[in-house]
């Protein structure tokens, strides 16, 4: 199928498919069981439609590069609020990140534990459901009531609920400062006490990650705020050991990128205080980072068993009340086990209740998060 240039061809196309189709943007986000059908490829939906920055709103469509959304941001001093992560490196894509991928897949990267998930700043959406029929939902303020919030069920939603064609997002001011203050020589139990106090704290942390022993805590904000709250962390953290004072770049800990040479990675979410337990219980061989305080857990692994190793990091997690995800592994294990973490039964008719409802011919990425 060729690639798509407007809603109303991606409305005949899902309108007229008689089979499944597998909807693609960048093609950077392709997680989960590989779906069999023909491509629907919307990156050609591409480009700005409405920036306003007095009201830090924007609309895109939703083949849109994030790169692109970024640099007319950063030409008015704002940014996205939610950091979304780049898979590119780790999956070895050649495409690019688009905003339509970000917010189907929800995602979020090291400034949720301050501002929020992609879900909280999407304002409206338009999508094409799996009858060809297109349906817009929210606006471009945050006060907008119509309805049932479809928009933040579109997020996360991997396009199995409709295919996105437009996104209406709200935005942040830019910083004028960074600083990022690092603690060595911790394992995980201590990690996440230093980072729990850290973000209990009225200091403000927008970033607190874990990394090859060392704790990462970001501070943001105006030059004299940031200056004084980095020194009073540092006295409030002391007793952890000695705390430096750096410029850290922070997409090493938003693309998990010492995990990029892995042959196998999981993206955990459990309760920052589990994460430690959840660290200890991964089978041998698995390296491990921590983001969100300890709520999120990137693990990599290379060889051996790691059909055997999905299953019990997916079993470690389902009795703390977390889910695993297999964002990287080999096409064979990714075809026959369960890639995003099992729901619980009356959550599973419920999803499929949704998807019945939304697509009533089971044609969008079907299969993508079945068992």
């Amino acid at each position: 199928m060729s690639k798509m240039k407007t809603e109303d061809e991606v409305t005949a196309a899902v309108a007229g498919a008689r089979g499944p189709l597998a909807v693609r943007g960048g093609g950077t986000r392709s997680v989960g069981r590989p779906v069999v059908g023909e491509v629907l490829d919307v990156s050609g939906l591409s480009g700005v439609t409405l920036y306003e920055p007095g009201a830090l709103t924007l609309v895109a469509q939703a083949g849109t590069p994030v790169a692109e959304i970024e640099k007319t941001l950063a030409a008015e001093n704002q940014r996205l609020a939610f950091e979304p992560y780049d898979l590119t490196g780790m999956l070895g894509t050649p495409g690019a990140s688009t905003i339509g991928g970000v917010i189907a897949t929800n995602a979020s990267g090291p400034r949720r534990i301050m501002a929020g998930a992609a879900r909280d700043f999407a304002l409206g959406v338009r999508f094409v459901d799996g009858a060809g029929q297109v349906i817009k939902n929210g606006g471009r303020v945050m006060k907008n009531v119509t309805g049932y919030d479809l928009v933040k069920l579109m997020c996360g939603s991997w396009g199995t609920l409709g295919v996105l064609t437009e996104v209406s997002l709200k935005v942040l001011p830019g910083v004028e400062a960074v600083t990022t203050l690092i603690i060595n020589g911790l394992d995980p139990a201590r990690a996440v006490d230093a980072m729990s106090r850290a973000l209990a704290s009225p200091f403000e942390v927008s970033g607190a990650a874990w990394t090859g022993g060392q704790v990462w805590l970001r501070l943001e904000g105006f030059e004299s705020s940031v200056a004084y709250r980095a020194g009073e962390l540092k006295t409030l953290l002391s007793s952890f050991g000695d705390i430096v004072e750096t410029d850290a770049d922070w997409r090493i800990v938003r693309d998990a990128a010492p995990l990029h040479g892995a042959e196998a990675v999981w993206r955990i979410s459990v309760k920052p205080s589990d994460g430690p337990a959840v660290i200890g219980a991964l089978p041998n061989g698995c390296d491990a980072m921590m983001d969100w305080g300890g709520g999120l857990i990137w693990a990599g692994l290379s060889g051996g068993d790691i059909a055997a190793a999905h299953t019990g990091v997916q079993a470690a997690v389902a009795g703390l009340g977390g889910h695993a995800t297999m964002i990287k592994g080999p096409e064979a294990v990714r075809t026959a086990v369960p890639v995003f973490q099992p729901e619980a039964p009356g959550v599973a008719a419920l999803s499929a209740s949704l998807r019945q409802r939304f697509d009533p011919k089971g044609i969008l990425n079907p299969g993508l998060m079945a068992a």
